[in-house]
């Protein structure tokens, strides 16, 4: 029987997850469930899966959620703060992670489970992005289990060689969507809006993310990913935009094979990878229908039109502290376009920018890491809020 922790769990990621687990009640139990700030939501999934704990990411409403898990006849022990994140994320009564909470706030979380030598379902960018060496040492001395969750890397994990070698690997190759504008042009994009941008035409998740499979950061993102989690260097790791979503990533070998991995667009088959690995499980998702299909096409990302993909590939040729800044003015870019502050192409626009006012500097600990996360986003908010960028 797994114990688990589930970090982010009213998110989509957080969904998907409670419904595989929900179908496998003799394999698994919740131990602990987070939220950033739905306190409602909380209650209500405590309610079903009555965890030992329960944690609220925002301090200022604990006193909510200890009062409405009391309300409710729930022994579940109410906790709240980041440090809280930590504690479960480490703890011994749970085996298994999801790491599945949004940004940079999710690190040190996921560091410490990596620490903790726990079984780590990692839907978190972020860590990797600012953390990656730091996160795969800590796999590594403590024999810590990794499963990406990301759809494009479990495909990656499931056509890679059993024994986890490198060996005849020519390149991987991740797929992307090509998101709600594919096609488009610079011009077309002026008027995008942030409902346009969330409409994903294949995928339902968070807003952020939805924007940034918009914009193709999502897929600069996964480069930086792949690169850490598989050992390879950028110029082996490659981008295909894929409409269809059907093939979800390739691993190319230097003996002409060419591995995929297909299935329906349902975070719930990654899940059910990384919860019964090596092992398979019922996830609820229908077989792909291949006659249905019918197609599947294949062309080369815009990167004219959507620069956030050449962006994130300059980030990680340059290294050091550069993914951090990135990755930092993305968040504050996509937060203002959101809140209709910044124009559609202004996200790419704020994110170059402050790439070159802060250029690439050694970013060898954590901490430098996160002093370059926290340099980025306040210039990348004071160059917003001075209108410099639009």
């Amino acid at each position: 029987m797994r114990r688990i922790a589930l970090l982010g769990a009213t998110g989509s990621i957080g969904a998907s997850a409670l419904d595989v687990i929900a179908r496998h009640p003799d394999r698994y139990v919740v131990d602990a469930l987070s939220a950033h700030a739905q306190v409602d939501a909380l209650i209500a999934l405590c309610v079903r899966f009555r965890p030992r704990r329960a944690v609220i990411a925002e301090p200022a409403r604990y006193a909510a959620l200890r009062d409405g898990l009391a309300a409710a006849g729930l022994p579940t022990e109410a906790m709240a703060g980041p440090e809280s994140l930590v504690e479960i994320a480490a703890a011994a009564e749970n085996d298994t992670v999801i790491a599945a909470i949004v940004g940079a706030a999710g690190v040190a979380s996921t560091l410490a489970a990596a620490r903790a030598g726990k079984r780590l379902l990692l839907a978190n960018k972020e860590s990797v992005v600012l953390a990656g060496e730091r996160l795969m040492a800590e796999l590594r001395a403590s024999g810590a289990h990794l499963v990406p969750i990301d759809s494009e890397h479990n495909a990656i994990f499931q056509c890679l060689p059993a024994d986890g070698s490198r060996a005849g690997i020519r390149r991987i190759v991740l797929t992307a969507s090509g998101g709600p504008f594919r096609g488009w042009d610079r011009e077309r994009l002026t008027e995008v809006t942030p409902e346009q941008a969330c409409a994903h035409p294949n995928w339902s998740m968070g807003r952020k993310i939805s924007v940034d499979s918009a914009t193709l950061m999502n897929k600069g993102l996964e480069v930086i990913e792949a690169h850490h989690l598989f050992e390879l260097p950028a110029e082996r790791i490659e981008v295909v935009v894929h409409p269809q979503s059907s093939i979800h990533s390739l691993v190319d070998y230097v003996d002409g094979s060419m591995l995929a991995q297909l299935g329906q667009p349902d975070m719930r088959t990654t899940l059910a990878v990384g919860l019964a690995w090596p092992e398979r499980i019922e996830a609820g998702v229908a077989p792909l229908d291949l006659v249905a299909l019918g197609r599947l096409d294949f062309q080369a990302p815009d990167t004219a039109a959507f620069p956030c993909l050449r962006l994130a590939y300059a980030a990680l040729q340059a290294g050091g502290s550069l993914p951090a800044v990135l990755n930092a003015a993305n968040e504050i870019a996509v937060s203002a376009f959101l809140q209709r502050r910044l124009a559609f192409l202004g996200i790419p626009a704020l994110i170059e920018d402050t790439m070159d006012r802060l250029h690439a500097l050694p970013g060898d600990t954590l901490e430098a890491r996160l002093a370059a996360d926290a340099e980025a986003r306040n210039v990348a908010s004071e160059r917003l809020a001075r209108g410099a960028v639009s």
